[in-house]
């Protein structure tokens, strides 16, 4: 098997970097198995990959709060993947989010607890394949540091980057590679109607780009280089300081 014809599973993919992504696998020739809540509603996008890029495309259910069926869930793809991404994430509303536990729960349980198991679980069976394979998962700089206006989505963000680095740090002595993406502002479907600003903003399509060509550098986390300038000099504001602003 070559590299390119690795099986890639991606998770959450409804999203519209998932769905970037998986073009950008696909023309490099992997088979693609798209999965998500609603497996119907990823049809139209799997025809039209595989027409533009005459990859074999698959589309399969994953509900990511479903964490028992996870293994059963693997067993049935038609393939074993030798990469697998999580594209899942929920963002909700901050306000929301912190009055109702429920809604606080579903945050949390959407970005953190069901990926981390998921890549949990493709971890050990990747790391037993005989040549190299990865993990890709989608984390954000929300997670670098808690601000008001999103610390319940920033909370479960910081638990899966800190997820997959103790993942790496499991992993490090074998052929998996594993892969956190820490996306900035992207114009999606989920910041709708946002005040992005335009300068630190970019498109699912540059983002998957970047993400692919981190993958093949080996990189371990990636950051767009304007954001990591960003979030390096938040993080290096005294919490004293920090707690009285309000950007």
């Amino acid at each position: 098997m070559t590299a390119a014809e690795r099986p890639v599973l991606i998770l959450g993919a409804r999203s519209d970097i998932a769905r970037a992504m998986a073009h950008g696998f696909a023309e490099r020739g992997h088979p693609v198995m798209l999965a998500a809540r609603s497996p119907e509603a990823l049809e139209r996008d799997a025809t039209d990959l595989a027409l533009r890029t005459k990859a074999d495309v698959t589309c399969h259910r994953y509900e990511a709060l479903e964490i028992d069926t996870i293994e059963s869930f693997l067993d049935g793809l038609p393939a074993a993947p030798h990469i697998v991404v999580s594209a899942v994430g929920l963002l909700g509303d901050q306000e929301q989010n912190a009055a109702d536990p429920a809604r606080a729960a579903m945050v949390i349980e959407t970005n953190f607890t069901g990926p981390a198991l998921a890549l949990e679980a493709a971890g050990r069976r990747l790391a037993k394949i005989d040549g190299e394979t990865a993990i890709i998962g989608i984390s954000s700089v929300a997670g670098d540091r808690g601000r008001a206006r999103n610390y319940v989505y920033g909370a479960a963000k910081a638990g899966f980057s800190e997820y997959l680095s103790g993942m790496r740090q499991k992993y490090a002595r074998t052929k998996l590679h594993i892969l956190t993406v820490k996306p900035g502002f992207v114009a999606t479907s989920m910041t709708e109607g946002m005040d992005l600003p335009g300068p630190l903003t970019t498109t699912p399509e540059k983002i998957a780009a970047a993400i692919l060509r981190a993958l093949d550098r080996k990189r371990m986390v990636y950051y767009d280089l304007k954001w990591l300038l960003v979030m390096t000099i938040i993080k290096l504001i005294p919490e004293r300081i920090f707690s009285r602003l309000s950007f």
